[in-house]
């Protein structure tokens, strides 16, 4: 291609393009003015990617996070790292609601921390949750956000002892145990929600809500996407905690349940089969660029180039810095002793991982519904990515906004309020449902009414059973039925 050509064509290319675009912006004025709507911030993108005139704007509303409890409900919470400080932050907030008296964790650092934050006693802080259970049952319910391998059996023995549970997805590494889990709480009548933090959130509300009232129709199929983005895939699934499937669980539980789970809700359908396709292709030894040496931190040749420099992600950037449990403004130094020291600072090609670095998945559900479901590791940002196609209309969402399009009337109507503007939704992750789903969960307990739950234990099984059951498509190459005991 000739320079000429590559820069734009010839002028009479150019000439035409010019009054093509000079009568489409004259419409789009002429329809503005018509209609007495000017484009602005509130407006959507249409589906040729332009700002659409005039489109309405959805009015589903934003629940507050604030509940009304009978009185402080007292909660023990097993695991105080990320999650369990996440979930713990809604007594800070609404203290009237909820009450911590209790903390394990063999991080004693972690511990002490979150007892002093809490008012805690010295008494209610434990080391090993085995210490914590053999206190007996010391608080209404139990907040269980250990690593993976470690949520079935807490979870059965605090069900045993009278406790009700906000417990972490995964809810176990196994089918079996999860079904385990489920006859455990029928048997105790214990209310229990399973950490689907997404279905609380407001943007996801939204659309369930969207999909529910028919704006696209009847739907036929679902698009979802989960870009996990390329510095968090190094954090989490090959340098971190869920590095190794074997040791926790697969990625299509340890990252992407949360998915799953939300695509069988907006469709309210059983899922009857599945077919999985991935695996780990880049973060191998194999990979490893020519003189890298073990850590980032030791002289590597090429750590001014690449992406997944653990000091350009850490020390440059400052991303995911909470799993140091070091103060705000430290000094550089000991965030370099840190990934001197840990897996943080191994290089990523010689992490020993296993997790796969992309994963598709097509579902198939009752009435010949399918979803195509995608995660992907090599994506600049995270968020997730939504269609709907209905039979009357198309809805495409991105983790903040969403767009309906309505085919017989060429009608567009938008939802995007600013969740994260909102005063009491400020640093709560996953778009405002991690702390949504406390506030659903305290309800839930004060009543005894596990219906107040979206996630409830029993919910969530069948999306678990899901998981399982791509991973056992993805390894055989078949498709696979799934099958959730009544």
């Amino acid at each position: 291609m000739s320079s000429q050509n590559r820069q734009g064509g010839n002028m009479a290319d150019n000439d035409r393009f010019s009054r093509r675009d000079f009568f489409k912006g004259m419409s789009f004025i002429a329809g503005g003015a018509a209609l007495g709507v000017a484009a602005g911030p509130g407006t959507a993108l249409g589906a040729d990617g332009q700002d659409p005139v005039g489109a309405e704007m959805l009015d589903y509303p934003v629940q507050g996070l604030e509940t009304e409890t009978s009185r402080p409900i007292t909660v023990a919470v097993m695991g105080a790292g990320a999650r369990g400080r996440t979930y713990a932050r809604y007594a800070k907030l609404f203290p009237h609601a909820m009450k911590i008296v209790a903390v394990s964790d063999i991080n004693r650092q972690r511990c002490l921390a979150m007892a002093d934050t809490y008012g805690v006693e010295g008494n209610r802080c434990y080391g090993d949750f085995h210490e914590m259970l053999a206190a007996g049952r010391i608080a209404d319910a139990m907040i269980i956000a250990l690593p993976d391998n470690l949520h079935c059996e807490p979870a059965m023995e605090a069900m045993a002892q009278g406790y009700d549970l906000l417990l972490e997805k995964p809810m176990a590494q196994t089918e079996q145990e999860c079904l385990n889990l489920l006859k455990r709480q029928r048997e105790t009548g214990a209310v229990v929600g399973v950490c689907h933090v997404l279905r609380y959130a407001p943007y996801f509300r939204a659309l369930k809500a969207a999909i529910d009232d028919g704006l696209a129709g009847e739907v036929v199929s679902v698009q979802h996407m989960e870009p996990i983005e390329y510095a968090h895939m190094a954090h989490s699934y090959v340098r971190g905690n869920w590095h190794s499937a074997k040791a926790t669980t697969p990625i299509i539980l340890a990252k992407s349940c949360h998915d799953l789970d939300i695509i069988k809700w907006f469709l309210g359908r059983r899922c009857e089969a599945v077919s999985a396709e991935g695996s780990l292709i880049h973060f191998r030894r194999e990979n490893a660029p020519q003189g890298a040496p073990a850590r980032c931190t030791d002289g590597c040749p090429h750590e001014a180039t690449c992406p997944y420099s653990a000091i350009d992600i850490y020390v440059r950037r400052h991303k995911h810095l909470y799993v140091f449990d070091l103060p705000k403004d430290c000094p550089r130094e000991d965030l370099l002793e840190k990934l001197r020291t840990t897996d943080y600072g191994r290089c990523v090609y010689k992490c020993g991982n296993d997790q796969c670095d992309h994963y598709v998945a097509n579902l198939r559900f009752e009435g010949g519904v399918t979803a195509a479901f995608s995660m992907e590791a090599f994506t600049p940002w995270g968020g997730r990515r939504t269609r709907i196609m209905g039979t009357r209309g198309f809805i495409e969402g991105d983790g903040t906004k969403f767009t309906v399009y309505d085919f017989r009337t060429d009608r567009q109507r938008v939802w995007a309020k600013k969740v994260s503007e909102i005063a009491a939704y400020k640093g709560s992750g996953h778009g405002g449902g991690d702390l949504a789903l406390v506030r659903d969960f305290l309800k839930a307990v004060d009543a005894h009414d596990e219906s107040l739950l979206s996630s409830s234990l029993a919910a969530s099984v069948e999306s678990h059973v899901m998981g399982f059951a791509c991973e056992r498509s993805r390894l055989s190459g078949t498709k696979v039925p799934v099958q959730v005991p009544a």
